[in-house]
């Protein structure tokens, strides 16, 4: 039989049809219930409806034969299997996404993250991170958590057809898939029905969330409109050399360059942190001249703390870059490169900030890079701050200014979440570390006064241990590392003349068991001989309970550790076991510290020689500033000495103290750079644990006078608003601007306004005329005021050559003091006194001398000591040339060194520093080159000293001479007297105004010149006034030879080293204050007591005006003086509460109540009696009255006293008691205070507003006939 067709409807087909019919059908019968409960039966044919009478019949179809059902072929079962798998994959993956979005995170998260399917497609590699607010008010589209909806739209669409193609095999299986298609695909309940025409469209994710898009852009302009504006790329390219382009692809920042500078064309700031040996400070100025921001003359600008590390840096930039130094230059405080070519520019932060002082938008810079900010110098922190601000006025202009801080071991904190530094927080980018990692080893114990010890101990293991590489040690100060380097040399000297020969180098094992024996046939010869004991050796402390047990068994350990890179503990304890000389392994020792000279400095980069081993001794100069190669090997004190200065009292003091976790791990970071090094740290991890994790800013712990008046300079009023990224304390801020206050840089604020606008006034003292001429000098601000009033009688040369001697610290060589532990074990170490000291450089205070190798080196100190105490007695002089003091110590010393022609012979031999020498010469220059600048502005007469033939010192006579009481030198001669290069650097400086130049044959100055630096000394160290203890004070034996100062309870001494430490004046001015066992001043020179009152009235308390003398007249100044006693007292150093009025005198006053006698003291530590000397008459009514009386008897103008026969009454009326009864003094008086014409200048400034002004009150003390020629000679001015 062929196969059957298929027809429509075939179920419905095989139905029986109903039976034919057999007539018309009955009508049915009615029964009709009654409301009796009767019923009616029959046909009504009057009803309309007929209701059938019975059920119409219907014939049953016959049932159709069932056909048996065919088994499933294996195709058929397979397909009906996979339909079933796919089923429970819909379930399976429903109750997933059921899960998911359980856990799905917020779709503000979802917002920042960025897809990595653009990696590498020329998308941005580096994206900044927006917050969530920003995106939300985007307006962007929600994100789902999954991606691939489109993929499940159509395997969706693809599983329907499969089910309906399917539909015949297994449609009883149908019902069971719907939920779980509703819960994998189905659109969710809450949403609406899709319309009619919406059918083929597929269903919306829970997910997403339908945003229209905004009808005024289509999507592709709408990105266009997005995306900032395309600038062109730029290129600059460098011809690198090919090895030193195959060394810079091994630097860690190589990796990063893209993302760098990605995010510096993005933001403004940035901050760049990478571990030491990163590459940052070389490679960064790199990329940024290579993406063209020097190209249109621009500067990129690198600031670096410290001066060794601008000059190094440059050369090395200009080395990998192939440039010359025209290119790639460097500038610091005396010296530099910089040309019209330069492109990149290292420099010093204060070079930085000296040129803001100029120009505050910097517009010859593009970049400014901050070098080294961990150390977050002062300079530093005021930079970020002023760039901070820079950089938005930069933008508002259409000039970008980009801003890069880069550092090591940053406290990023201090930035990023400083909303008054940086608006925005600055995007940080980490570099990765060196390639090499370094082993940390500590002690098991840590040593705390002999630890110079502890270093040479550990480097003679290392040397004769381990393999070969440099070393690199870390003390405190240049005593302690001249002290190591003079040990290491001796125990293990180089041959000079003999060649190398490689059977030097042999095994190490072999060395450390011959090394072994040595030590074991000493330690036998040691036992038959008694040892010779010195108790100097020995610490005063007994040693604690246990302790010899305990090293008993540290050494047992030590000993089973023999060969380990550990400990290296070889058995060398005892005090002689390093010092012996071992020829065959010789070092290469070479110092490193600040103070040290360039070219000595520049050799520890150069290798060392053949069969040597470098080893490296330095300060904290080398923890960050430098990277010197092949150091393997670094040995950490733990310890650093800093500079403590007191905010209240000034004092400063060498401490040393525990360096900080940061800068730990900055000199563990020297080692490593080639191959995998070890740091060997001489304190316990415990120890270490305790340490603080950054060192405090320096900005905190030094004061801020200085850094104060340079931002009044920058008309910054309110510095306590200033954004520091560490603020100073609160005191160190008012103590700075009390100081410029009484220095006469900063006007005092008023004392008659409301409490609040005293409040705020006190904050905002705007910068006086006089405090802008002292910002021009790059000087202390006590220097700053010197330089400012010192161009009278030929003064201003002697004045730059102090305060360049007075900033440049160390200018004499310290030939009797030594580091802690310098002397070697076993060498006698005879204590110094404290006098001859002065600063300690230990913890203890212990200073020793200096270990000498013999007795003639002994006896070379020696001589040297003598020489340079006898030439201090030369260049003192004596008279008035030696109350000048150490200052006058110091010209002579400067004048000698230039006449002799700075020769380091002459240096040598005299005791001074040949680079302090050199930096005073360049600072010289500086300031003369200022000076052209600063003594153009006419300073006020109330802050600059009087003449001295004023106070009786001068004959009036005198002629304004040349330097030294010479006549002045022509041009011509002074440079035939210049050397060539002090010619070629400082002829520029002349100042044809003031006849200043730089004379490197300046003559001494005269006793009248002494005199006026005295005085000029004296009003710029005002607050370092000390006076010699009096009678009362000398019962206590503390206060034998003692000074007292204002702020001091602890008596003060004058140093040993100072010429009038046998002087003892009774009062003197210093320096500086160093505290070691005791206080001295530094930088003495003595005060005339009459001079204290005329020169530093703000720290003096005035009486009243004395009558006898009675006020007179000055002519010169054209006012009212007088004589009145005066009280110097430590109120006068601080100033007042608000609304604290003071007793007259101007500047800063203490209350009222205070007594004021001549023999009372004001409450306080001091109140010095001070003679009765002439002054300024106070102002207030009486000042008026006597100047009417001098205006009446014709001693203010001339003209005025051919009419003193005519008066009416005497001009003495002005000062009685019943004056007030007269009109005509009441007149004159009342005219006189409405003008405020107390002096010759004021009454000057009336008659120039006004020619009648005070002719009527005039006029009233003559009769009528004289008043016509009044009246013609009025106002009778010196110019009619």
């Amino acid at each position: 039989m062929g196969k059957l067709r298929r027809r429509y409807n075939i179920k419905g087909r095989q139905q029986a049809a109903p039976g034919p019919s057999k007539g018309p059908p009955e009508p049915p019968p009615v029964r009709l219930e009654l409301e009796d409960k009767g019923t009616l039966k029959g046909v009504d044919a009057s009803n309309a409806l007929v209701l059938p009478g019975k059920k119409k019949k219907k014939t049953k179809a016959p049932p159709l034969s069932k056909k048996e059902k065919k088994p499933l072929t294996k195709k058929e079962r397979k397909m009906l299997q996979r339909i079933l798998d796919q089923k429970e994959k819909k379930r399976q993956r429903a109750e997933m996404l059921q899960k998911l979005s359980e856990v799905r995170v917020s779709e503000a998260e979802m917002r920042l993250f960025y897809t990595t399917s653009r990696l590498g497609t020329g998308g941005r590699m580096y994206r900044a991170k927006e917050k969530p607010d920003d995106v939300a008010a985007q307006g962007l589209e929600k994100i789902s958590s999954l991606s691939g909806a489109h993929r499940k739209r159509h395997y969706q669409e693809a599983e329907e057809e499969e089910s309906e193609s399917s539909a015949e095999s297994g449609p009883e299986e149908a019902p069971a898939d719907e939920p779980a298609e509703a819960g994998a695909g189905s659109a969710p309940a809450h949403l609406p029905p899709a319309p009619p025409g919406a059918r083929g469209q597929s269903p919306v994710p829970s997910g997403l969330a339908e945003t229209p898009a905004p009808p005024s852009a289509p999507p592709a302009a709408a990105s266009a409109l997005a995306r900032p504006p395309a600038k062109p790329a730029v290129f600059i390219p460098v011809n690198r050399s090919p090895e030193m382009q195959k060394e810079r692809l091994k630097l860690p920042i190589l990796s990063e360059e893209q993302v760098i500078m990605e995010a510096v064309a993005e933001h403004p700031v940035v901050i760049v942190c990478g571990e030491t040996g990163s590459g940052k400070t070389t490679q960064v100025p790199q990329f940024l001249y290579e993406a063209g921001y020097s190209s249109d003359n621009s500067i990129i600008g690198v600031t670096e703390p410290r001066r060794v590390a601008a000059v190094a840096m440059s050369q090395r930039v200009a080395k990998e870059m192939n440039l010359s130094p025209r290119v790639v230059s460097y500038q610091i405080r005396y010296e530099g490169n910089v040309t019209e070519e330069t492109r990149i520019k290292f420099m010093t932060d204060g070079v930085l900030l000296k040129e803001i002082q100029k120009d505050f938008l910097l517009p010859k810079y593009k970049v400014v890079i901050i070098d080294e900010a961990h150390e977050r110098s002062v300079y530093t922190d005021i930079l970020v701050g002023l760039l901070s601000r820079i950089a938005c006025l930069r933008a508002k202009r259409h000039l970008p200014l980009k801003l890069l801080i880069m550092s090591a071991t940053l406290r990023v904190e201090d930035f990023t979440q400083n909303q008054r530094l940086f608006a925005q927080p600055p995007p940080v980018i980490k570099v990765e570390s060196r390639q090499f990692p370094v082993t940390v080893h500590f002690n098991k114990r840590t040593p705390l006064e002999d630890y110079s010890g502890e270093c040479f101990r550990k480097v003679c293991k290392i040397h004769r241990m381990l393999p070969a590489g440099g070393i690199l040690v870390f003390l405190t100060g240049q005593a302690e590392v001249h002290a190591l380097c003079r040990r290491l040399r001796r125990a293990f000297p180089v041959a000079r003349h003999r060649p190398p020969e490689k059977d030097d180098q042999k095994d190490s094992v072999e060395e450390t068991r011959r090394f072994k024996k040595s030590q074991a046939r000493a330690r036998k010869a040691k036992a038959t001989t008694l040892p010779q004991i010195s108790l100097d050796n020995y610490s005063v402390l007994p040693a604690g309970e246990g302790d010899e047990d305990r090293e008993a068994e540290m050494d047992e350990e030590d000993e089973e550790a023999l060969g380990s890179d550990l400990d290296l503990d070889l058995g060398d304890d005892g005090p002689d076991g390093g010092e012996q000389p071992d020829a065959s392994l010789p070092l290469h020792v070479l110092p490193l510290y600040s103070l040290l000279a360039p070219e000595k400095q520049a050799q520890v980069f150069q290798p060392p020689p053949e069969g040597t081993r470098l080893c490296v001794v330095a300060t904290n100069v080398a923890e960050t500033s430098l990277t010197i190669p092949g150091i393997k090997y670094v040995v950490d004190c733990g310890k650093v000495k800093t500079r403590h200065y007191d905010r209240v009292t000034g004092v400063s003091s060498f401490r040393v103290t525990w360096v900080s976790q940061a800068s730990a791990d900055q000199r563990a970071g020297r080692a490593g750079r080639t191959e995998p090094g070890h740091c060997y740290r001489l304190y316990s991890s415990a120890v270490f644990g305790d340490f603080e994790k950054f060192p405090p800013p320096e900005i905190t712990r030094r004061p801020v006078e200085d850094l104060t008046l340079q931002m009044k300079a920058l008309n910054i009023e309110k510095v306590i608003n200033f954004p520091f990224p560490t603020p100073p304390s609160v005191e160190a801020l008012i103590a700075a601007e009390e100081l410029l206050i009484a220095l006469g840089a900063l006007q005092a604020p008023p004392k008659t306004e409301r409490v609040k606008q005293l409040q705020r006034s006190r904050w905002s003292c705007p910068i006086t005329e006089l405090g802008r001429t002292m910002a021009t000098f790059p000087v202390a601000p006590r220097y700053a005021k010197m330089l400012a009033l010192s161009r009278q009688h030929g003064c201003l040369p002697y004045a730059i050559t102090i305060v360049a001697a007075m900033t440049v610290r160390e200018l004499f060589e310290e030939l009797d003091r030594w580091g802690p532990g310098a002397g070697h074990s076993g060498a006698a170490c005879p204590r110094l006194s404290d006098a001859v000291c002065g600063q300690g450089n230990s913890l203890s205070g212990v200073c020793v001398r200096r270990p000498a190798a013999s007795d003639e080196e002994l006896a070379r100190l020696k001589g040297r000591r003598a020489r340079v105490a006898q030439m201090k007695r030369i260049w003192a002089g004596q008279g008035a040339s030696l109350k000048l003091g150490d200052l006058m110590v110091l010209l002579g010393a400067v004048g000698a060194c230039e006449y002799a022609g700075c020769s380091p012979q002459f240096c040598e031999a005299n005791g001074l520093r040949y680079r302090a020498m050199m930096e005073i010469r360049r600072l010289r220059g500086q300031l003369t080159a200022a000076g052209r600048q600063g003594v153009k502005c006419e300073l006020s007469r109330q802050h600059g000293p009087p003449p001295a033939r004023e106070l009786g010192f001068c004959p009036k006579d005198e002629a304004d001479v040349g330097v030294g009481g010479h006549p002045r030198w022509t041009g011509a001669e002074m440079r035939r007297s210049l050397r060539p290069e002090l010619r070629a650097e400082r002829l520029n400086a002349m100042c044809p105004e003031a006849g200043l130049f730089v004379d490197p044959k300046m003559q001494p100055p005269s006793e009248s010149q002494v005199t006026y630096l005295r005085q000029i000394v004296t009003a710029g160290l005002g607050d370092h006034l000390a006076r010699r203890a009096q009678s009362e004070d000398l019962l206590d034996d503390k206060w034998k030879n003692a000074y007292k100062t204002p702020l001091l309870d602890d008596p003060v001494f004058i140093h040993p080293s100072s010429v009038l430490f046998r002087e003892l004046p009774e009062f003197v001015v210093y320096q500086e204050i160093v505290e070691t066992t005791k206080m001295y001043m530094k930088g003495v020179s003595t005060v005339e007591v009459q001079w204290i009152p005329v020169l530093l009235p703000s720290y003096c308390q005035f009486d009243k005006p004395l009558e006898d003398p009675p006020p007179a007249y000055c002519p010169e100044k054209g006012r009212m003086l007088c004589h009145r006693a005066s009280v110097f007292c430590e109120s006068g150093l601080r100033a007042p509460l608000v609304g604290e009025e003071g007793t007259g005198g101007g500047g800063w006053r203490g209350p009222p109540s205070w007594p004021l006698l001549t023999g009372l003291r004001a409450p306080g530590r001091v109140g010095w009696p001070l003679p009765a000397v002439q002054v300024d008459f106070p102002e207030g009514l009486d000042c008026y009255k006597h100047f009417a009386r001098v205006l009446l008897e014709g001693q203010v103008f001339h003209k005025l006293a051919s009419y003193k026969g005519c008066l009416l009454s005497s001009p003495s009326t002005m000062l009685k008691t019943w004056a007030r009864l007269q009109p005509r003094t009441e007149n004159l008086l009342r005219a006189l205070v409405a003008e405020k014409a107390d002096c010759r200048d004021a009454l000057l400034a009336a008659w120039r507003k006004n020619p009648k002004y005070l002719l009527a009150e005039y006029c009233e003390w003559f009769p009528q006939a004289v008043h016509a020629n009044v009246e013609k000679a009025w106002p009778p001015t010196p110019d009619r």
